[in-house]
């Protein structure tokens, strides 16, 4: 059964935004078919840094910063063979709760044969934040997804922790109606957890990159591995998962990108491309 993300409580909103973008292929092109938005979130305009069989779109959010109360709501449809390639300008700040939580969902349905990369630069929660993440894909047969994020725990370059708050996550891939991951997890800031080896182990940075929709062979998982001690591997049938601990946003966010550099050519059957906004 597919996850029911209308099923989350709503709060009084402060900002309540919505995007929706539907991606079509046309010839060799990938063409943004559709954007519909309510609310501070929209996209501008398409890119074709490498050529109009990959359509790359950067999310916007102008108050830059997310609030109490806030829910933000996203919505991508890839169709049949078709590629987006989708990040943000800068890092999403989730700022203190003052009673009130704040959410982002996000739905990726990705038709047979489609292509979808989300991969938005760093996420920080301040303190006394109280995040509810939502995440989902839905692959067709033949689809392939690439997903990453970088979460930063307080603002360590200020000198702030994650001493209060929370933060909560939900992730799920699915392909032609079987599970291939679920992912949850519940940190609460200040609690022990922050500090067990089982979780963060005192890092403040956690960095995921996923990737779905084929099986990782043994010469990608040497070459993945190998970029760094830090960075850890898993390969499941369908599912490839590398994650990241630290204290260093920048080195995260600079370790995913060489890590998706190393994977693309593989996973996507691209070559691999610089994001030249996530260097800006």
């Amino acid at each position: 059964m597919r996850m029911d993300l209308t099923a989350a409580p709503l709060s009084p909103v402060s900002w309540r935004a919505s995007l929706a973008l539907g991606y079509a292929r046309a010839g060799a092109a990938t063409r943004l078919v559709q954007r519909a938005h309510s609310g501070p979130l929209r996209v501008q305009k398409a890119f074709y840094p490498e050529g109009e069989a990959v359509c790359h779109n950067i999310l916007l959010h102008p108050p830059a910063g997310i609030a109490g109360g806030d829910e933000l709501s996203i919505d991508i449809t890839a169709s049949a063979a078709s590629h987006a390639l989708l990040t943000t300008p800068g890092a999403a700040k989730w700022y203190r709760a003052n009673g009130r939580p704040a959410w982002q969902r996000v739905r990726i349905v990705a038709g047979p044969d489609a292509r979808v990369e989300w991969l938005p630069q760093e996420t920080i929660f301040f303190d006394a934040t109280d995040a509810h993440l939502v995440h989902e894909v839905d692959l067709a047969p033949g689809a392939r997804y690439l997903g990453c994020d970088v979460l930063c725990f307080g603002r360590s370059a200020s000198g702030e922790r994650f001493a209060s708050g929370t933060v909560r996550q939900q992730l799920q891939v699915r392909q032609a109606g079987r599970l291939l991951w679920w992912d949850q997890g519940l940190l609460h800031g200040g609690s022990s957890a922050m500090q067990s080896p089982h979780v963060l182990g005192g890092a403040t940075v956690c960095a995921t990159l996923l990737a779905a929709g084929r099986s990782a062979d043994a010469a990608l998982l040497a070459q993945l591995r190998a970029l760094d001690p830090a960075l850890g591997a898993t390969a499941l049938k369908s599912v490839l998962v590398l994650r990241y601990l630290g204290h260093d946003a920048e080195q995260a966010r600079k370790l995913m990108a060489l890590a998706w550099q190393t994977m693309r050519p593989y996973w996507m059957e691209r070559p691999a491309t610089e994001l030249r906004i996530w260097n800006t």
